[in-house]
């Protein structure tokens, strides 16, 4: 820990301090996604791009940019909700803005150990300079590449005059790095925590001192929007997927998910399971019934006890559960508890005769001491401020109990006291950052009493594995763990497609994944389940998601659990080949499943004369809309199940403006939009606001004429 804090209040005068403290080669590490102080790396990256005397390298992750539009169309409908959305000041990463555009400063590099998805799929340098690694190994490799400044965005609190700072979004990799450099020997690096005024405030582990740091930048500069992202549709698709996956989670257990879709869906399921379970399970029978699977280690139940959450990402998605009543157990750090807990012996709260068992399960010592009284403190079996006098322990409103406990009535006596106390400390998520949306954001920022006290921010090298020290009680907190993450495509064989492509560009990046992956195996009674869509794109350019070979592979097959389509749940582990390949058919889509068997065929992974069951001929995407229609026309399945940043004009226009782009990529395409646009009339009533909100209603030359032609053709098709 540094001895002393400088505190600056210009960037200038930080940007000027990191230059001094690190020379003429800045190795500078950052964290991943909103934990990033923009203003602060865009005065750094500005000072490095004008000083060719000098080298950067940053090492980071998830770069996170607004949206560029990419035709006239696309500007006029981004820029106004971009400005809502961020602000009109929100500043983008200077140095991920040249990255893109190709036109990086020379004497700067910048290394990624994950990428926003898809975004520099064709970008030559961010390929080349991509690091392959597994978030818990981030700490460990970038303590070898003599790191020299580590900047960081903090939240502040001020109570009673007393400020409190938080590594808030990002105490997932700044201190293991710090640990792990120590550890080695290795200069610490300067320390730079950049406060913002709109970072929520996270306490527990995330909460650290000002002596963390040896600067900490108080600029009015750096108040800005923080990133949000905009909440994304839900296809009929993705909610069928949900469903399944729900059935798949054990009231009582653990939680993983990441973002985007596929995870608003699973926990649309949960909410709809919980609190209209008729109709989650109409909706699963619709959808064929439920695998043997979830009746063996899933549920279609209520949540009584409900979910812990322990995900490397902490998301909307887990407010929406918080909220809807589903995350609501509570682990606590203490072994003994946890297990009594585990076991059903006790609750939350506790009742008349828990004493008694808590002394007979181990949970309670035969004579208190100092240790043991802190202990029953801070978990709440006793209230605060009770001291040991002799042999008694003493209340705070003077009351004495005997410390000796061997006795029945001593133990009496307590269990008169303990009786309706709550237990304390105890934590119903834990994640290693935190990113989502403006309402997120705000939740957050309103948590109190026990809601605050329950959210705890960690390192990721906690959340995402068992090793450290605390594997018995970690593998006890995460019991029932179900670890949902998305892939992009699947083998027949049981290999996953995450992270990149076959000839080796890279669209993400492993991130946590194969560490979740490793952890539902290492758990007695964990699961993993990997999410795709059964096919992608429509038409003539359908193609299956499911392969039965691919060039490239995130996570092998050797370490196949399960996976889940719309179509169902596929169960891989201890599977022989034959029927892993018979499991992933049942969940393909139709249109390709014979293609899937004539190559399995031809490889012996199947018999000659296999026959595919009618049953599986039925997986096509129009049976699966026909199903899940009747609880559409009922409101279970809106398209935006947690609301929407667009306006309901804005959705009409988005769906137009993706019509127009899929069109106009073929000549014949191109050709019917020339022709409905030549056939498209004056606007009618309820088209006009659509136009204005483009500035096309009054349309000032034949350019912007023919753009509103081709807005109406869209609107009209």
């Amino acid at each position: 820990m540094s001895q002393q804090v400088q505190r600056q209040t210009a960037v200038a005068e930080t940007v000027a301090s990191i230059l001094a403290h690190a020379g003429a080669a800045i190795r500078m590490a950052a964290p991943l996604g909103l934990g990033k102080p923009n203003v602060l790396l865009n005065g750094l990256y500005q000072a490095v791009a004008a000083d060719p005397g000098r080298t950067l390298h940053l090492f980071t992750a998830l770069s996170l940019l607004r949206p560029v539009a990419k035709s006239e169309l696309e500007k006029r409908f981004l820029l106004p909700f971009l400005q809502r959305q961020f602000g009109a000041d929100y500043p983008d990463l200077d140095y991920a803005v040249a990255l893109r555009d190709g036109r990086l400063a020379p004497n700067v590099r910048v290394s990624e150990f994950y990428m926003q998805s898809g975004a520099l799929l064709n970008n030559s340098l961010a390929q080349r300079e991509y690091t392959s690694l597994n978030y818990t190994h981030v700490a460990r490799d970038l303590a070898t590449a003599g790191i020299n400044v580590v900047v960081q965005l903090l939240a502040r609190r001020s109570e009673d005059g007393r400020e409190r700072l938080s590594l808030a979004s990002n105490p997932d990799v700044t201190q293991d790095l710090l640990d792990e450099m120590a550890a080695r020997g290795q200069p610490r690096p300067l320390l730079v925590g950049v406060i913002h005024p709109r970072m929520p405030f996270i306490a527990n582990e995330a909460e650290i001192g000002a002596d963390f740091f040896d600067l900490l930048l108080d600029d009015a500069a750096c108040d800005h929007e923080l990133f949000a992202l905009p909440r994304e549709p839900v296809s009929p698709a993705e909610f069928a997927l949900g469903l399944h996956a729900s059935s798949l989670v054990r009231d009582g257990g653990t939680l993983q998910i990441g973002i985007g879709a596929l995870s608003d869906a699973i926990v649309h399921a949960l909410l709809l399971r919980q609190n209209d379970n008729a109709a989650y399970r109409e909706a699963l029978t619709a959808l064929g019934g439920t695998s043997a699977l979830a009746a063996d280690i899933g549920g279609l139940d209520r949540f009584e006890r409900g979910l812990y959450g322990a995900s490397e990402m902490v998301m909307d998605g887990f407010m929406h559960l918080a909220r809807g009543g589903v995350l609501k157990r509570r682990v606590f750090d203490d072994f003994a508890l946890e297990q009594a807990l585990a076991a059903g012996l006790i609750g939350e709260t506790l009742q008349a005769g828990d004493v008694e068992r808590l002394y007979a399960a181990g949970a309670l010592p035969s004579l208190v001491g100092l240790p043991e009284l802190a202990r029953l403190m801070r978990c709440g079996l006793l209230p605060g401020d009770c001291r040991l006098d002799g042999e008694e322990v003493v209340l705070p409103s003077g009351e004495r109990l005997p410390a000796d406990l061997r006795e029945l009535p001593a133990r009496a006596a307590l269990d008169r006291v303990m009786s309706s106390r709550r237990l304390r400390d105890g934590r119903y998520l834990r994640g290693a950052f935190f990113l989502g949306s403006k309402a997120f954001y705000r939740w957050l920022h309103a948590l109190q009493g026990e809601d605050f006290d329950g959210l705890s921010m960690t390192r990721v090298s906690d959340i995402n594995q068992l090793y450290g020290g605390r594997e018995t009680l970690d593998a006890l907190q995460r019991r029932q763990g179900r670890f949902f993450n998305t892939c992009m495509m699947a083998t027949a064989l049981g290999a996953a497609v995450s992270d990149a492509l076959e000839d080796g560009r890279v669209v993400s990046g492993v991130g946590g994944q194969y560490n979740f992956v490793a952890m539902a195996h290492a758990l007695r009674d964990g699961r993993s389940a990997l999410l795709l869509r059964a096919s992608r794109g429509c038409g003539a350019e359908a193609r299956s998601s499911i392969r039965w070979s691919y060039g490239h592979t995130t996570i092998p097959r050797h370490l196949r659990d399960v996976f889940v389509t719309e179509y169902g749940v596929a169960d891989l582990r201890g599977k022989s080949d034959e029927d892993c390949v018979k499991a992933m058919l049942a969940i393909s889509d139709a249109r390709f499943i014979d293609g899937l068997v004539g190559e399995a065929t031809r490889a012996g992974k199947l018999a000659k004369d296999f026959v595919v069951p009618a049953a599986w001929r039925r997986n096509t995407p129009q049976q699966l809309a026909a199903a899940l229609a009747p609880f559409a026309r009922r409101g279970l399945f809106d398209a935006f199940p947690f609301g929407t940043d667009f306006t309901p004009v804005e959705l009409g226009l988005a769906g137009a403006l993706r019509w127009l782009k899929r069109e106009s990529g073929s000549r014949r395409g191109q050709l019917g939009l020339l022709w409905r646009a030549l056939r498209s009339r004056s606007p009618r009533a309820h088209e006009v606001e659509a136009l204005q909100r483009l500035g096309l209603d009054r349309p000032a030359s034949w350019r912007e004429r023919g753009l509103q032609r081709l807005v109406l053709a869209a609107l009209r098709r």
